[in-house]
């Protein structure tokens, strides 16, 4: 028997220290875990730290030979669905019973987008020298997020690494599939809104002046009211007050607009009042709710699914919400459950969760299956997502259609009338 120095979280997510004794390091792990503690280090007594000096070493002779290209690339960011491919191959490889390093280094072999290659090429580097996976991707926080890290550490110390990954894996595929989801709904509407600015502009700078000179022997007085509208519109857009057209002021003017609401949203208070309007608009509202307790739940289903401590995986949940409302809304379930309460009570106080969520919620702590409850919640609210986001893009496709078909009909109109009005008189004088 030997006696161990460890550091360990508790199930409230405090930090501890002691000595334990056991035969290996292994057998420790388990009983920290017995007791209730989730370990962060164990080492023997009056040993270093393992692969500690040779780490250094490593680390000083990689950092020599690197290239400059490794370098620059090093510290990029990649894109989610680079990401999720390179965990579910590392996922893949473990589970067939390839070690960590060699599975690392295969991968830096093949991966094609150079940022990731050079982080994964790193990442092999430190674990040779001796760290910990989880230690380090925590040095690239641009790529890998505190829940990566942390889902990464848990299945480390509990010696699942293969199956939080695939986990891992999982979780970002169906977060990817719900985004592009919501996504896709957006792209058409702003497609069909842009064509039809593009078409509008086209036909009053370059296409109603032409009629308007056409028009012009007959006077204002004789043209029909929405003629005159439309060429007043065209005479606006193309008069040059300071040396260039109205029309090239009116797109800087609502790019000033974007650009001063995107600032407002980097304030807190401005954040904050985004986000209400987002869960409060009608019909995109109800998709932003869904959208959103669906991450909360996953994120936080598949965190304490892993291994990682309640209180800990509150605090990832919270930081990767997306929305200002749900983050206040999880940070009072943080301290309601630190102080020994219930996470139904905070969840029903806040008033963004359905009704639904909470008695599912509040069966799961009945029951002991939080982790699988918060699931399940979570791929409810994602078919929810899915069928509104298909109701709403069948909704969209028509009623797009007709405003196009109203914005160029009114012009095209207005240019017709006058011409109709001037061939019949000119068949009545015959």
């Amino acid at each position: 028997m030997a006696n161990f120095q460890y550091a360990a979280l508790d199930s409230k997510g405090e930090q501890t220290t002691g000595v334990i004794a056991a035969a290996s390091e292994q057998e420790a792990i388990q009983k920290l875990r017995a007791s209730g503690y989730y370990p962060t280090q164990i080492v023997e007594e009056g040993k270093v730290p393992k692969g500690a000096k040779k780490a250094a070493a490593k680390t000083k002779g990689k950092a020599a030979a690197k290239s400059k290209a490794t370098k620059s690339a090093v510290g990029g960011k990649v894109k989610a669905k680079n990401l999720m491919i390179f965990t579910r191959q590392l996922a893949t490889l473990i589970d067939s019973g390839l070690p960590l390093l060699r599975s690392l280094s295969v991968l830096a072999k093949q991966e094609p987008n150079p940022v990731l290659k050079a982080t994964v090429t790193t990442l092999a580097d430190s674990v040779q020298g001796g760290s910990t996976f989880s230690e380090s991707l925590s040095q690239h926080p641009r790529i890998f997020n505190k829940l990566y890290v942390n889902m990464v550490k848990a299945g480390e110390l509990g010696g699942v690494l293969e199956i939080v990954l695939n986990r891992l894996a999982e979780y970002q595929e169906k977060a990817a599939k719900l985004k592009n989801k919501i996504v896709s709904a957006m792209v058409y509407p702003v497609i069909v809104m842009f064509i039809a600015v593009c078409i509008l502009v086209f036909l009053m700078i370059f296409i109603v002046p032409k009629f308007k000179d056409m028009f012009a022997e007959m006077g204002n007085e004789k043209l029909p009211l929405i003629s005159r509208i439309v060429f007043g519109a065209s005479e606006f857009f193309i008069a040059r007050p300071f040396f260039l057209p109205n029309a090239v002021f009116i797109f800087v003017f609502i790019g000033l607009l974007v650009f001063l609401y995107n600032m407002w949203g980097k304030t807190k208070g401005g954040r904050q009042k985004i986000d209400t309007m987002k869960l409060r608009m009608p019909i995109f509202g109800d998709i932003q709710r869904k959208s959103a307790v669906s991450r909360f739940s996953r994120t936080l289903g598949t965190l304490v699914t892993s291994g990682v401590p309640i209180l800990q995986a509150l605090n990832i949940t919270r930081d990767t919400a997306g929305n200002v409302i749900i983050s206040q809304a999880i940070e009072k379930v943080h301290e309601a459950v630190k102080e020994g309460e219930s996470i139904v009570s905070p969840l029903q106080a806040c008033g963004v969760f359905p009704d639904m969520v909470i008695s599912m919620v509040d069966v799961g702590e009945e029951t002991g299956q939080l982790p699988e409850m918060l699931l399940k919640v979570a791929d409810v609210f994602d078919d929810e997502v899915d069928n509104a986001v298909t109701a709403l893009t069948s909704i969209l496709e028509p009623i797009m259609i007709v405003f196009l078909a109203l914005v160029v009909g009114s012009v095209v109109f207005a240019l017709f009338l006058p011409l109709i009005k001037v061939i019949g008189a000119m068949g009545e004088q015959t």
